[in-house]
């Protein structure tokens, strides 16, 4: 939907990335498209189930160069590497429950359509000072395609 591509999960972490091999300008728009949407979907949850029982999220994006490739010589796994993955890293670890935190090139691209509050500089592991913003999502700015009550009849 968003023209997303799924690299891997560590741990409870979900990594993904847009622009490989596609390199266009609204990437960040639609990385932040889906971001608003899996929060959705939590608060969907949250509110028709036990809260004690739903997770909450917390999601870290940054724009920039970085290297892709196949590893493996048995079992193949497509992965990504360099400072703009670990910086996506250090986002999220940085971000707060059921918000969208980005980084100052992110910000950049992003800033005309989305509304963002700016968090100043924060420390970040083996990164210094990094400049961060959460994107203001007060209201989803997009509709779930699909009714929550229907998901879960598929699922």
């Amino acid at each position: 939907k968003y023209k997303m591509e799924k690299i891997k999960t560590i741990g409870d972490a979900y990594l993904c990335v847009s622009g490989l091999p596609d390199k266009k300008t609204h990437n960040p728009l639609n990385v932040i498209a889906a971001a608003i949407e899996i929060i959705e979907t939590i608060r969907q949850f949250k509110n028709t189930f036990s809260k004690e029982k739903i997770f909450d999220i917390r999601i870290g994006i940054h724009t920039g160069p970085l290297v892709a490739g196949v590893v493996g010589d048995k079992k193949f796994a497509f992965d990504i590497w360099g400072d703009t993955v670990n910086t996506a890293s250090r986002m999220e670890q940085n971000s707060e429950p059921n918000k969208i935190n980005i980084s100052r090139s992110t910000y950049d691209l992003v800033k005309d359509t989305y509304p963002c509050i700016y968090r100043g500089k924060k420390a970040a592991k083996n990164k210094g000072m990094i400049e961060m913003y959460f994107v203001d999502v007060k209201q989803p700015v997009i509709e779930i395609e699909m009714p929550l009550d229907k998901i879960l009849e598929k699922n």
